[in-house]
């Protein structure tokens, strides 16, 4: 019995958009900041950031445009980025000590493997969270 050229093609096609999906799924992931998401991130032992992004802030939003760009990676599976409001988490700058907006504090579960300074380009961000994979 021979199969159909037609069913051939769509079953390869199919095949492709499933890993390709499942690699997505797996990328770089980009949500609001929240104390619970962060603990919880934390507790489970996963690769998470947390970025002190402001609006008016020109490199922050650079940053943003990096971030974008990784959630492509798949090198970057299971990375999450928390995006805090520089201006309204205060308590949380005061903890970290973080003086400066567009700044990224990079963790492996509760542990600060890195920091990300004001790097705009996204193989420099990759960098640094590789260092939590």
């Amino acid at each position: 019995m021979t199969r159909s050229p037609l069913k051939s093609l769509l079953r390869t096609t199919l095949g492709a958009i499933l890993m390709t999906a499942s690699a997505w799924a797996l990328a770089l992931t980009v949500k609001p900041y929240s104390a619970d998401e962060l603990a919880a991130l934390q507790q489970a032992g996963k690769p998470v950031a947390v970025h002190f992004h402001a609006d008016w802030c020109p490199t922050c939003k650079s940053q943003a445009r990096a971030l974008e760009e990784l959630k492509a990676d798949p090198q970057l599976d299971d990375m999450t980025v928390l995006v805090a409001d520089y201006d309204n988490v205060k308590d949380l700058r005061k903890s970290l000590k973080v003086r400066s907006q567009s700044v990224m504090v990079v963790y492996k579960g509760a542990q600060e493997v890195s920091r990300v300074n004001g790097q705009t380009r996204a193989a420099d961000i990759k960098a640094h969270f590789v260092k939590a994979q």
